[in-house]
């Protein structure tokens, strides 16, 4: 098994040899414009994938997904003469799906965005439904019974003592 920076390294340079030679050497009328976007080889060096995608609708991933399927052999020739390596891995081509994911996330943003909007809108005129400030407050004594300063009166007295008395027993 190889150690994963020499994997990476590989797939890196399958990549660039794979993007060079479908811009220069294959004359497939079916391909259309084919970004290869990443590539990942296993460990052990023995196959590769490939992601791409296709600028154009549907018609157009589909032939080129024909074409590069057809190219296989011609690209996995190129791939071994110019790493040299004595094993060539098989070349396996994945549509990428990350800019229809990025379209989703992009749609989704912007339905975001206007729903903040909205509620921003209906927001400005709007009051609060109750008082400005809905907690209670205390109220207020405005009795002075006691002008001695005493903040109990005789009753509560009467309560502690009882509590007092029924704890000693």
């Amino acid at each position: 098994m190889a150690d994963a920076a020499r994997a990476r390294r590989l797939a890196v340079r399958i990549r660039q040899i794979v993007s060079a030679t479908i811009e220069m050497q294959i004359k497939d009328p079916r391909l259309g414009m084919v970004t290869i976007t990443d590539s990942r080889v296993t460990s052990d060096l023995r196959e590769a994938t490939l992601f791409y995608t296709v600028y154009g609708d549907a018609e157009a991933a589909a032939d080129s997904a024909a074409a590069l399927a057809s190219a296989t052999g011609v690209l996995r020739s190129t791939v071994g003469k110019q790493t040299g390596i004595k094993f060539v891995p098989t070349l396996t081509f994945v549509a990428d799906a990350v800019p229809e994911t990025a379209r989703e996330l992009d749609e989704a943003l912007e339905r975001a965005r206007q729903a903040d909007e909205e509620l921003a809108r209906a927001r400005a005129g709007a009051a609060y439904a109750g008082d400005a400030d809905p907690y209670r407050k205390p109220a207020v004594d405005t009795d002075d019974e006691d002008d001695d300063g005493d903040e109990h009166d005789d009753q509560d007295d009467d309560v502690l003592a009882e509590d007092h008395q029924g704890s000693v027993r």
